[in-house]
């Protein structure tokens, strides 16, 4: 095992050497930004090795987004001539399965610090598309993990073995990556762990940090660092020190050479107190120093495409829309309604929070409901809203069907049946539905913020441009405009067809973003190349 640094270097050299940077890249500067790797910027695209570290994966694992995004980057990158691996918990919901076929990669005893030690055994197993997948096992931290709905520990002890166990495999593994790739606050430490304790082999590799969502910071009280086996500077305010506690993420916006969000939108909303979550003055420096950036996830072309979708009763493409109409009547049938043209059907597929905007549908109610729409809702979350949809369920049968959980198939026949795609968000840092719901022909009606800002622009009948219905203040009269003006544009069949035919042309597949990727990660190995240490501690 590495031992920490004999004799801590001064803080202020620390300081330097982690918060540096001067790399390639483009402006990014307050709210106004430009990004350049989107758009400006020429820089040589080269192959590198990168590892993509995530709580969750699809198809082997998933809770939300940050699954889908995990399983879809590394598989892009690979398309792009990257050698793209994925690192994951070892969960048994996965070595269980038996469409994997694992092998044994390597064991070894993990000493965290001198009153905790594990064993680890590292695992792997290739996805379909040929990307490598890692799986680490720590102790028995996620023996409970079952199936998806498990897969977070309670515990963050959990986190802080799986992030130690990482480091400590990487320092030995046979093969290296040139880029570690975390993701949220459960893979934070590594980049701390990287820097605290980084050999001459790991001292080299660059660390990019991905916010999937501010809101979770893994923020724990101040005697949670003594099991972090770190040294004492790291609890101060240039280290994991957050008002009195310790905050991970905050430590990995610190040591990750790059950090970037999930849209270039909400990289600039999170520098303001309304949703910087209590870190906007660094998250601010970060973006004067050209370390954080936003980039604007996609969708897998190969999971949702309405001409193989194996979910659907018919399938269509921009170039024959038949086979919608009758997913649209399935739909309808399925929910106990008679076709009719005459009503929009929106389809509204989410975690139920306040975040997601359900108080504004709560608050508008009855009112919404007598407009000529039918709502077909799949979610699950807050208990006070999944109690509220099955009433309005209940209480409106003919224009209201809810199904509280979750169901791929159901998701995809909302997707592909329905007229409309609702998402009048509080915030969102980038949102699949409204990209996926694009790719189906249904039509998006979204709150202007984050990734929902950057993908949904206002439809313009008489220019034959736009791609959705957008309000901007947080009301419930201005997402019932939103509504009333998509119901007057479907009136218009002619002109409504060809805006399903334009938005499904439309490319938001992960091809694009991966390029984006590509350039992030030759930056953040340029400016681990300007800061890495003479020699490993």
């Amino acid at each position: 095992m590495p031992e920490p640094r004999a004799g801590a270097e001064p803080r202020s050299v620390a300081q330097k050497r982690l918060l540096s940077s001067h790399a390639l890249g483009g402006e990014f500067g307050g709210s106004d930004c430009a990004f350049s790797f989107l758009g400006g910027v020429s820089m040589q695209q080269n192959s590198y090795r990168v590892l993509m570290v995530s709580a969750e994966v699809a198809p082997l694992a998933k809770v939300g987004g940050l699954a889908d995004v995990a399983g879809a980057l590394p598989k892009a990158l690979h398309a792009l001539g990257h050698d793209a691996r994925i690192l994951m918990p070892a969960y048994p919901m996965v070595e269980t399965d038996a469409r994997w076929q694992i092998e044994p990669v390597s064991q070894f005893t993990l000493s965290i610090h001198p009153g905790w030690t594990e064993n680890v055994s590292v695992k792997h197993l290739q996805l379909p598309s040929g990307v490598r997948v890692y799986l680490l096992q720590v102790g028995d931290w996620f023996a409970n993990a079952t199936e998806s709905t498990k897969i977070y520990a309670v515990d963050p002890r959990a986190y802080v073995a799986f992030c130690r166990a990482t480091v400590e495999w990487l320092a030995h593994a046979d093969w290296t990556p040139q880029v570690v790739h975390c993701n949220d606050w459960h893979t934070a430490l590594i980049p701390v762990y990287i820097r605290a304790y980084g050999t001459e082999r790991t001292a080299n590799m660059a660390t990019v940090f991905t916010i999937h969502n501010l809101a979770f910071q893994g923020v724990f009280e101040r005697t949670f660092f003594a099991e972090l086996g770190l040294p004492d500077y790291w609890f101060d305010i240039e280290g994991l020190e957050f008002y009195g506690k310790v905050n991970l993420l905050k430590g990995a916006l610190l040591a990750s050479d790059r950090v970037n969000t999930v849209s270039p939108t909400y990289a600039a909303e999170i520098q303001t107190p309304e949703y910087g979550e209590r870190l906007e003055g660094l998250l601010r420096r970060l973006a004067d120093e050209r370390r954080l950036t936003g980039i604007l996830n996609g969708i897998d072309y190969d999971e949702w495409n309405p001409e193989t979708d194996p979910y659907l009763p018919a399938h269509y493409s921009a170039d024959n829309l038949q086979g919608k109409a009758i997913c649209r009547a399935d739909l309808q049938q399925a929910c106990g309604w008679q076709p009719d043209p005459s009503k929009a059907v929106i389809g509204l597929v989410s975690r139920l929070t306040d975040q997601k905007g359900l108080d504004l549908i709560k608050a508008l109610g009855a009112k919404l409901l007598q407009l000529p729409i039918q709502l077909v809702l799949l979610g699950t979350g807050d208990p006070t809203y999944e109690r509220y949809f099955r009433s309005l369920h209940k209480r409106h049968r003919a224009k209201v069907h809810a199904t509280i959980g979750f169901d791929n198939a159901w998701a995809h026949r909302i997707y592909a049946g329905s007229d409309m795609f609702l998402m009048p968000s509080r915030f969102e840092p980038c949102g699949l539905g409204q990209m996926i719901s694009l790719r189906y022909g249904t039509i998006p009606i979204v709150r202007q913020t984050g990734g929902l800002a950057d993908s949904i622009t206002p439809y313009d009948a008489a220019r034959a441009a736009g791609n959705g219905f957008v309000f901007r203040e947080y009301k419930p009269d201005a997402l019932y405009e939103a509504v009333r003006q998509a119901l007057e544009a479907f009136a218009d069949t002619p002109r409504w067809q060809m805006l399903v035919q334009r938005v499904m042309r439309q490319d938001w597949s992960w091809a694009r973003s991966a390029r984006a990727y590509s350039t992030l990660y030759a930056e953040a190995l340029e400016n681990r190349a300007q800061h890495a240490p003479a020699h490993a501690p």
